[in-house]
């Protein structure tokens, strides 16, 4: 039975918390996941931004783009404030660089090389006291583990160290349009706490944005059907009626 009583950790996107009767369950690890396009990055940054400016420090570790690409495409947001970033409220990692670091410069990790790069994540954490914590995406880390046994110490490895220390985290997950279930493995989303899924939706010409919560350990949520739409002040959420249509607001 959900317990609605357990600490959230608030997303800052109203529409969101409200699906999930006041934000996700603290410590919770969560797959979002979907296909290119469908808003997964910019939505997990907007979290990370509302909780840095609610004085719990953020972390994005980037595994394929560069950091200073990322919030150069930010700038374009007015919920997003350069200053968080001067100030150590919200922090950009590069995970290649990190990879550099411990000697993991290589197409296959050993279970070793996975708790190695476990353990430096869980570090940094620890150290900087981050409260929230994104990693985009969790899909290409995964490419360079040899077998599902690997995937599933990883994430499980992973997702109990950051809960014991009370991070909220989120792992991005990358789908093709065409793929079964919501990950790349099948491994991923059955040990998630959550599963978050975004797509698009083709209706009268145009190409929606849609967004559903699959699961959510420690809440008891909506598993409706939102339309999302990007837009200069953050991710808006409106109710997708019978025939795709978007309820007036």
């Amino acid at each position: 039975m959900a317990d609605n009583s357990r600490a959230r950790c608030k997303t800052g996107i109203a529409g969101l918390d409200n699906i999930l009767n006041g934000g996700i369950p603290r410590g919770n690890t969560i797959l979002i996941t979907g296909s290119c396009g469908t808003g997964k990055t910019t939505m997990s940054l907007e979290f990370l931004v509302h909780g840095a400016l609610m004085g719990e420090r953020s972390m994005y570790i980037s595994v394929t783009e560069a950091p200073e690409k990322l919030v150069e495409n930010m700038i374009t947001y007015e919920f997003f404030d350069k200053k968080l970033i001067d100030d150590k409220k919200l922090i950009f990692v590069d995970l290649q660089e990190i990879y550099v670091k411990l000697g993991l410069e290589k197409l296959e990790f050993t279970l070793e090389d996975v708790n190695i790069l476990v353990e430096q994540i869980v570090k940094m954490v620890k150290e900087l006291g981050v409260r929230r914590l994104v990693i985009d995406s969790i899909t290409s880390i995964c490419y360079r583990l040899t077998s599902k046994e690997e995937i599933r110490e990883f994430i499980l490895h992973l997702g109990k160290e950051l809960s014991d220390m009370g991070c909220t985290t989120i792992l991005i997950s990358e789908l093709l349009p065409s793929a079964q279930g919501y990950s790349q493995y099948g491994v991923e989303e059955a040990i998630a706490d959550g599963i978050i899924l975004m797509g698009n939706l083709e209706r009268r010409g145009d190409l929606l944005r849609t967004i559903q919560v699959i699961k959510m350990r420690g809440t008891t949520h909506s598993r409706a059907k939102y339309v999302l739409d990007l837009t200069s002040i953050g991710v808006l959420i409106a109710p997708l009626l019978k025939g795709g249509s978007v309820e007036a607001r």
